[in-house]
């Protein structure tokens, strides 16, 4: 069921899945709510299923079996050592949240973010968000933004939703995404996508600091090394850029 799932590119359903296995409806069911349940699937709001956090490395090739968290950690603390930011965190997309599963923090920073391993941020207000959405269709991203809101959590966060297609558009442009004070007051984050061996977005790679540290003579700087540090893990991930 899970390889069947993991080859599929827009999901299978109940019905799809018990045919090609060849098992009873209600017996295919019961799988795919255990399986759900513990998060090796999700299920999207048309009743399909593709594969959870617990499976997001699980693809039809071998280099596509990597952990994404494992083969980011050198990245990432090599980031820290350049960057001398407080800290830099890896999120994944799941069920129209963006969700940390990873973060390194500065030895002896005094600079804290309120982030850790798990943590739920809403896609509109965040750099590492607006980088997860950005690869899906228009629709796609207006229903997620329909379904989760669009709260505002500073004066400065992006409540209208054709706005935030124009940030997804920057996003495949430029490659990079920009929370400017819209998640937090005085915090500025930069992320970057994260790609696996077939082209797919995966995971995105941030860095978040007050702005001081991130002002406008840095950005440029940090933008660039945000990109080149989500590049390699792609790389790792076995992702050959086609540029």
């Amino acid at each position: 069921m899970l390889e069947l799932v993991s080859e599929s590119t827009n999901g299978l359903s109940n019905s799809d899945l018990s045919r090609r296995l060849k098992i009873p409806k209600s017996s295919a069911s019961y799988l795919l709510r255990v399986l759900e349940k513990r998060d090796y699937l999700q299920r999207d709001q048309v009743g399909k299923y593709r594969l959870g956090l617990k499976m997001m490395s699980l693809t039809g090739g071998a280099m596509e079996h990597l952990d994404v968290r494992e083969a980011a950690k050198p990245i990432l603390a090599d980031f820290l050592k350049e960057s001398r930011l407080p800290e830099v965190h890896l999120a994944v997309l799941d069920k129209g949240r963006a969700v940390y599963i990873e973060k390194m923090e500065a030895e002896n920073s005094f600079i804290k973010m309120d982030i850790w391993i798990g943590h739920r941020l809403p896609v509109h207000t965040t750099a590492i968000g607006k980088v997860l959405i950005s690869f899906l269709a228009d629709d796609e991203i207006l229903n997620i933004l329909e379904l989760r809101g669009m709260e505002r959590k500073t004066k400065k966060s992006i409540t209208n939703p054709q706005k935030i297609l124009r940030e997804t558009d920057r996003v495949r442009k430029y490659g990079f995404a920009v929370d400017d004070e819209e998640n937090a007051d005085g915090v500025r984050c930069i992320a970057a996508p994260i790609y696996n061996a077939k082209g797919i977005l995966i995971a995105a790679l941030g860095t978040s600091s007050i702005i001081m540290h991130i002002d406008e003579v840095q950005l440029p700087k940090i933008v660039d090394l945000v990109k080149k540090s989500a590049a390699k893990v792609s790389r790792q991930m076995g992702f050959t850029s086609r540029v």
